[in-house]
């Protein structure tokens, strides 16, 4: 056996489907009074000012949804001036979810597939 050790099983989530812009839109005009044009277009909206935002250097918060920030890794280096924009590595997007969708979380079942 290639690592030694003995063989362990382990959860992984399994999705059941996805749920699409689109799919979201059209749920959003079925239970308020707003076209589903004017929902895309505050959607691609919201998107078009949160890269902005980030690029920007500010963290975008988007209700109880959550918010998003760039962070990054870098490499460490002896002395302060030698720390340039050069040694960073991979920068991402963080996604920190807000109060509804952490109070969500309490509500996951899990089942075995």
């Amino acid at each position: 056996m290639v690592g030694g050790g003995e063989k362990k099983y382990y959860a992984v989530p399994v999705t059941s489907g996805t749920l699409s812009t689109s799919d979201m839109i059209k749920s959003i005009e079925k239970i308020s009074t707003v076209s589903g044009a004017d929902v895309q277009g505050s959607v691609y909206g919201m998107v078009d000012v949160s890269i902005d935002g980030l690029l920007a250097g500010r963290k975008v918060e988007l209700g109880d949804l959550g918010s998003f920030r760039i962070g990054f890794s870098s490499e460490g280096k002896e002395n302060e001036e030698d720390v340039t924009a050069s040694v960073i590595k991979r920068v991402k997007i963080v996604f920190t979810p807000g109060p509804r969708l952490k109070e969500a979380l309490k509500n996951v079942k899990f089942e075995k597939e």
